[in-house]
């Protein structure tokens, strides 16, 4: 039977409320970061959208340039036409009489008023006045605001040309709309010389722009919601699939080794469906034999260490027996018989270790909870260890600025953890000073074992909770220890739900750092003991002097 893994969770930050508008940023922000499907669908959108408002402006300037070309084309024609037929009304007569020529050019503004489609007329004598020459015409006073002198002058120059310049023709209720002015030269034969205008209203021109505009803009945000439509589709139909596998992916991640993708159809995310179901397989099949094999080593172990009890005691008894009697033999074999009963102990000792591992591997441990006082607890510790201490001339100082008040653990386990810590420090503390620290905040309590022997190198510190690793292998263990122990205090850290931590570097020692959790099931945010050091030094130790009994302060202490 397999166990779920542990330490690998699948979570989704949940949006807030769309209807609050101030969370709307957020929440866009969050699907841009999480969603393949949003993002891909914005962007497909925001670059149609361009694209499609990039097309419609040039095809709007485009249309416009060519529906004023176009009207300007006709202009000009409709213009020379009626001032053909104006000339010829004037060329035909052969009157000189000064009443006669102005009938014959009252004739021809009638010629120009019903041949040509202008709202505008108007025909001004060039040069000074002439005997019998016709009167000026115009059908707008004063003309001189639709007709510009530039316009004027350029007539005057070329009596031969036509020439146009857009204007704002006046319309009936006083207002103005957009127009062109055509000038050019008409001639009463050996009498004078007339500028003609006729002014052409383009108030049809923009109403045509407009709707053609309108209609482009319409379809173009038609054309944009279709394709985000069809974006849309085409990205469910891919994005789906994906989806299913990172869900089938964190399920089994987190240990539901039965899990399995649907498989639809026979196209590349079929294939993709079918090759993912066959590595779940084999990976569920990998994890059910290693389960199934460790399951055999914790049996194995176990059923060993228990077979082991009952010889091993009688290896023992026999070796306390012939050690008390050591003094009897000759120096050779008392000091074998002292050997044998060293090893002995260290042989029971690393029995009930092996004991102890098999239990955190069949997951069977259980905690004896109890409310109890971590430095005092540490306290008793260091009075325990007070003689292996001055043995290796170590010289252990007790700093406890908090973490007097009760909190639930196992004592026991903890105080093996601090021996454990206390009694490495000892081993490799170099004879020099040992400072421990007890500290807490309002989430949990923690200790802190620092010694300044020679450190670890880094990849050194990454393995030091392996089982039976040891930095240095030449080094023989002075205190008898099994190899187990930094393992054993690691999964008595876990199980409280806490964290043993280690800072170490080469010169400068080593900082065990144990935290444990006032309440709840693991550790909520830092540690009250900082795991490195920092720039401590020997120096700043030896100003704390020597360790001081520890009394309880009257109320509490944190």
């Amino acid at each position: 039977m397999t166990a779920p893994i542990t330490g690998v969770t699948a979570t989704r930050t949940p949006l807030k409320g769309w209807r609050l508008w101030r969370a709307w940023p957020g929440n866009i922000a969050t699907l841009w970061r999480r969603s393949l499907r949003f993002r891909t669908l914005l962007v497909t959108l925001g670059l149609t959208a361009l694209a499609v408002a990039v097309a419609c402006v040039w095809m709007a300037l485009a249309i416009q340039n060519d529906l004023f070309g176009s009207r300007r084309q006709q202009v000009l024609v409709d213009a020379a036409q009626a001032r053909s037929s104006a000339q010829e009304r004037l060329n035909a007569a052969v009157q000189t009489d000064g009443v006669q020529l102005q009938n014959v050019m009252t004739l021809a503004y009638s010629t120009l008023n019903n041949e040509s489609s202008s709202s505008l007329l108007a025909a001004l004598r060039i040069g000074p006045p002439v005997p019998n020459a016709p009167q000026d015409f115009t059908s707008y006073e004063p003309i001189d605001e639709v007709v510009s002198d530039a316009l004027r002058q350029a007539v005057r120059d070329n009596p031969d040309r036509q020439i146009w310049q857009s204007v704002a023709l006046p319309t009936a209720d006083g207002g103005t709309t957009p127009g062109i002015m055509v000038g050019q030269q008409l001639s009463v034969p050996g009498v004078a010389e007339y500028e003609l205008y006729l002014g052409y209203d383009l108030a049809n021109a923009p109403q045509t722009l407009g709707f053609v505009q309108g209609t482009l803009w319409v379809v173009g945000i038609g054309l944009v919601l279709l394709i985000g439509g069809v974006a849309w589709f085409v990205l469910r139909s891919l994005t789906l699939p994906i989806s299913e596998a990172a869900d089938t992916s964190a399920q089994l991640a987190a240990g539901e080794l039965g899990v399995r993708l649907p498989v639809r159809g026979e196209d590349e995310l079929a294939t993709l469906g079918r090759s993912f179901n066959a590595m779940a397989d084999s990976i569920e099949s990998q994890i059910k034999e290693l389960a199934e094999l460790s399951l055999v080593q914790q049996r194995f172990v176990s059923d060993v260490s228990h077979e082991l009890r009952t010889p091993l005691t009688t290896i023992r008894l026999a070796a306390d027996m012939i050690n008390d009697q050591r003094d009897e033999f000759d120096p050779a074999t008392a000091r074998a018989a002292e050997l044998l009963n060293n090893q002995v102990q260290r042989f029971e000792l690393l029995l009930t270790d092996l004991l102890e591992i098999s239990r955190y591997d069949a997951g069977s441990v259980q905690l004896d909870l109890e409310p109890t006082s971590l430095a005092h607890l540490a306290e008793d510790v260091i009075g325990s260890m007070q003689q292996l201490a001055e043995q290796h001339g170590s010289d252990v100082r007790l700093v406890a600025p908090g973490g007097y008040s009760p909190v639930d653990m196992d004592p026991r386990r903890v105080r093996r953890v601090v021996r454990n810590l206390l009694g490495n420090a000892i081993e490799h503390g170099e004879g020099r000073p040992i400072v421990v620290t007890v500290d807490s905040n309002q989430q949990a309590v923690a200790i802190g074992v620092r010694d300044y022997g020679l450190g670890m190198k880094p990849e050194d510190v990454e393995r030091v909770f392996d089982r039976f690793w040891r930095a240095d292998p030449s080094r023989t263990r002075t205190i008898g220890g099994t190899g187990l122990g930094l393992s054993i205090a690691l999964g008595d850290a876990k199980l409280h739900g806490g964290e043993l931590a280690v800072w170490s570097e080469p010169g400068r020692g080593t900082h065990f750092v144990l935290t444990l959790p006032r309440r709840g099931a693991s550790v909520a945010g830092a540690s009250p003991i900082p795991v490195d050091p920092g720039d401590d030094s020997i120096a700043a130790v030896e100003e704390l002097g020597l360790t001081q009994p520890i009394e309880l302060p009257h109320g509490g202490a944190s």
